[in-house]
């Protein structure tokens, strides 16, 4: 959920409005395929409620991650345009903001604020995800809240906290 708050921290309360808006809430029911290894994907996904297993084929199909609430997938797609190296399973029944590739590309284009937040928020999220790999990987723990934080980002941690409490809220009534 940390590198979530990464990630909401750093959008403003327009553009979290505009993701919700933009996207639609999608169920997903317990072990249920959302992205496939290899299979493009058209849309990014913030986990609203549930729990969701990444597995890749190269290792056998063995678990490498757990995303749970607050959790944003498919963004490596989203970035570079390559399809998913790796499968994401809902482990129960689930919600996802469901939020298209060709509507954010359009908001991305037309509203520059809005692309810088974005794509700050997403290297941000990136690069949190891939320190936890990295600790995972070496045989350390994979908890997020080791090394240290930036005072800016550490003041946006209850915002963003807010902000998630209320899309799901939005959502759930939707």
């Amino acid at each position: 959920m940390r590198k979530a708050l990464y990630f909401l921290g750093i959008l403003n309360d327009a553009d979290i409005d505009w993701l919700v808006a933009a996207g639609s809430r999608r169920q997903i029911a317990a072990g249920s395929t959302l992205i496939e290894e290899g299979r493009a994907i058209d849309s990014v996904f913030l986990v609203i409620d549930g729990a969701f297993s990444v597995r890749t084929k190269a290792l056998g199909n063995r678990e490498i991650a757990r995303l749970m609430s607050g959790e944003v997938m498919g963004e490596m797609s989203f970035v570079d345009h390559a399809p998913p190296s790796a499968t994401v399973q809902s482990l129960e029944k689930s919600f996802v903001l469901d939020v298209p590739r060709r509507r954010l590309n359009v908001k991305l284009a037309e509203d520059p604020g809005f692309a810088a937040r974005f794509y700050r928020a997403l290297s941000m999220f990136l690069a949190a995800r891939l320190r936890v790999t990295n600790a995972a990987l070496a045989g350390g723990t994979a908890d997020d809240s080791e090394g240290e934080m930036d005072f800016d980002a550490l003041d946006n941690v209850s915002r963003a906290g807010a902000r998630f409490d209320w899309i799901q809220k939005r959502l759930r009534s939707g």
